[in-house]
């Protein structure tokens, strides 16, 4: 694949993380996200669970802005965004997953409504559309993090999925 071909994916992606559309990735971005998905499942904001939530989503935040924001504005325009994504992840999504790893470790907990420490595919659907992805692609998603087809989804299923969407252009 040709690098504009994955630089025009790549950018495709940033809508995602612009939770407002304002243009730009920001830490207002990850918090909207968070109190979107505490919202979804009834967590309060001041429970163990939701200073979880906060706390992953300012090291996601943290983490994103220290590969992409090169202006130090505390802003990513789509053009740091892919670029940060060409430059600093393209090769090393692994490490992508781990500044994600807290927010969608906590996300998981959250949306863990039994405490099995998994979420049903269908949480997960869930999870996924309060991260915006959109409504009919969020099941399909979430079934194929399933991937033994137990009904159940896990972080070893949603961390490596979600830096490979992130960070590689198929």
């Amino acid at each position: 694949m040709v690098s504009s071909e994955y630089e025009r994916r790549i950018a495709a992606r940033f809508a995602t993380f612009d939770q407002d559309g304002n243009g730009y990735i920001d830490r207002e971005d990850f918090y909207g996200a968070a109190k979107t998905l505490l919202a979804e499942f009834g967590v309060a904001a001041r429970s163990d669970k939701g200073q979880a939530l906060y706390g992953g989503a300012e090291a996601f935040w943290q983490g994103m802005a220290g590969i992409a924001d090169r202006d130090g504005d505390q802003r990513i325009t789509r053009e740091e965004f892919v670029n940060g994504a060409v430059k600093r992840l393209r090769d090393n999504p692994d490490r992508f997953a781990e500044i994600a790893r807290p927010f969608l470790h906590a996300a998981l907990d959250v949306a863990d409504t039994d405490g099995d420490a998994v979420v049903t595919v269908e949480e997960a659907a869930r999870v996924l559309k309060c991260l915006g992805a959109p409504g009919e692609m969020a099941a399909p998603a979430a079934a194929t993090l399933d991937a033994d087809g137990d009904g159940k989804v896990g972080e070893a299923d949603v961390v490596p999925a979600f830096a490979r969407y992130f960070t590689v252009p198929e």
